[in-house]
């Protein structure tokens, strides 16, 4: 089940900047990848009104699979007509069937797995997404809109597949529609806690620099030469499962405020490598970069979710958890991807149908799309669906007929464009390391509940 779910997820949504921008649709990038976040926002709402309360869980799972399954088969034609706005809705709707599905799975496992057997089986999903981008590198197709009808057999394969998962009734059947816990009433209560007003600001502001990686990274390992970004990225994931198991070891030696410090600055190292790397495609400056996702994502979000747990009210943890994805995954990811594309779409970000003049944030990459064709045309159609393709994680190229003037103009446009989402990241943690003091998060007390956790 978790192989399945995150392998349908990262299918696509690792290199789909890369993709839409080979297709000539990078405009629609923003929407694109809006798509995810929106699913986030709207996702406890379903699960709470609709998913608690009238039928299995695995059945539930299994209808939406399959309903996001067909949406993705659409998508490659409406992307391939030109049509980029039929194809963010039909991203959007995927996004919506999909992003509920991660509570139903944890809610599948939890009820018939005991708690220390879950990350055995979590676990699966981070390999399934390194396989779908080992997978997506193999074809060749980080280009290509085929990304699209894999993801789309492997939904309607978990789709099928749910439906004989255990009976995991609704939990909350029969029982009255409670809106204090459907609203996160109590989750927002702690907001007036200082620590956790600051913990949530910067959770918040950070992932709008965050959305520069997720949505742009293929785009830029493309234009410096990374023969099959999909595969390249898988990295990150590698390295997310080693510093997954490294969390409990630092987190009794550094304790929260630096964890999630440790996190946010990695962040900033991250786009400075990027950054700094660009003018002469420094490759081990750029894996460096990706490879540093292990720290980044755990040390941030992981630890995130494990102070949210500390502080929460016993009767509110799962609002407080609820809470947290709203606002990062949801609200924060949001405006980041709206950001991101806006100054790489030319300065205007479209913000609920509205065009946000955004130009003065940075000055965005308008050779990405001359240099990406340039390479395209030098390398031909010849690779494509070649077998040694799967040796190309860390192969780079730039093909002699690369104008090196365009070359060099559109790396010096990609530093500039990294160097801004590094200073927004600095900016938050500085905020964070000034702010942030929670009693619990120094000394022996927290060493006692690092032992605990």
């Amino acid at each position: 089940m978790m192989f399945l779910q995150f392998f349908t997820w990262g299918a696509w949504f690792a290199t789909l900047g890369q993709c839409l921008g080979a297709n000539g649709l990078a405009d629609f990038g923003g929407g694109a990848y809006g798509s995810a976040p929106l699913g986030a926002i709207f996702a406890p709402l379903f699960l709470g009104l609709v998913a608690d309360r009238f039928l299995p869980s695995q059945i539930i799972m299994g209808v939406l699979f399959l309903i996001g399954g067909v949406l993705l088969l659409l998508i490659p034609s409406a992307a391939a007509s030109g049509n980029g706005s039929f194809m963010v809705w039909l991203m959007l709707g995927n996004m919506l069937c999909f992003m509920p599905t991660l509570g139903l799975g944890n809610t599948i496992a939890f009820s018939h797995l005991k708690r220390e057997l879950f990350p055995k089986v979590r676990v699966w999903g981070t390999i399934g997404w390194i396989v779908a981008g080992l997978a997506v590198g193999f074809m060749g197709w980080s280009s290509s809109l085929s990304i699209f009808r894999l993801a789309a057999v492997s939904s309607l394969l978990l789709g099928v597949f749910s439906f004989i998962l255990p009976h995991t009734p609704p939990p909350a059947k029969g029982q009255p529609l409670d809106f204090r816990t459907l609203l996160m009433v109590d989750a927002f209560k702690l907001l007036a806690r200082p620590a956790f007003a600051v913990f949530m600001l910067c959770s918040t502001l950070i992932c709008i620099p965050l959305a520069y990686y997720y949505g742009l990274t293929s785009n830029y390992l493309s234009n410096t030469g990374f023969e099959q970004a999909a595969s390249t990225m898988t990295i990150g994931q590698i390295s997310e499962i080693f510093f997954m198991l490294l969390i409990p070891f630092f987190f009794r030696k550094l304790g929260v405020r630096w964890m999630i410090l440790v996190g946010m600055l990695a962040w900033v190292a991250r786009y400075l490598l990027f950054a700094f790397g660009a003018p002469d495609q420094v490759v081990w400056m750029l894996l460096l970069a990706v490879a540093l996702h292990g720290i980044c994502y755990d040390f941030f979000f992981v630890t995130g979710f494990m102070y949210a747990d500390r502080v929460s009210p016993p009767e509110a943890r799962g609002q407080v958890q609820g809470l947290l994805v709203f606002f990062t995954q949801g609200i924060g990811m949001f405006f980041g991807y709206k950001v991101a594309y806006g100054i790489f779409g030319g300065g205007k970000a479209n913000l609920f149908g509205k065009d946000v003049d955004v130009s003065a944030l940075g000055t965005g990459v308008p050779g990405y799309e001359p240099l990406n064709a340039a390479i395209m045309e030098g390398r031909g159609e010849a690779a494509e669906g070649s077998t040694s393709l799967i040796g190309q994680m860390f192969s780079t190229s730039i093909p002699d007929a690369v104008n090196p003037q365009l070359l060099a103009a559109t790396m010096s446009e990609w530093k500039e464009y990294w160097l801004l989402p590094a200073a927004m990241a600095g900016g938050v943690a500085v905020i964070f390391f000034l702010f942030f003091r929670d009693r619990g998060d120094d000394g022996p007390a927290a060493e006692a509940q690092s032992q605990d956790i």
